[in-house]
């Protein structure tokens, strides 16, 4: 129990700067949960999402596609470029 309220600051520390990149916060919650609470996993995947959503990709299939190429840039471009 004692290590609970630390690992919840750590959580609020690090959707703190991924705000602060200028992410919304539903989509940090949604990556922040996506990755178990990986910062440098969440912000790998917010910051692909959000140039590929300037690509003009749908939101729901880059997420879709992430999450199956484990944030591999390349291979998730493939894959979108294919669909």
């Amino acid at each position: 129990p004692d290590c609970l309220p630390l690992q919840f600051l750590s959580y609020l520390a690090a959707c703190d700067r991924l705000l602060k990149q200028g992410y919304e916060e539903g989509q940090v919650e949604e990556a922040m949960e996506m990755f178990q609470y990986s910062e440098k996993k969440a912000a790998e995947f917010l910051h692909l999402l959000a140039q590929f959503n300037d690509m003009g990709f749908q939101q729901n299939e880059i997420k879709e596609v992430l999450l199956l190429c484990g944030n591999q840039r390349e291979r998730a471009l493939e894959e979108l470029v294919m669909k």
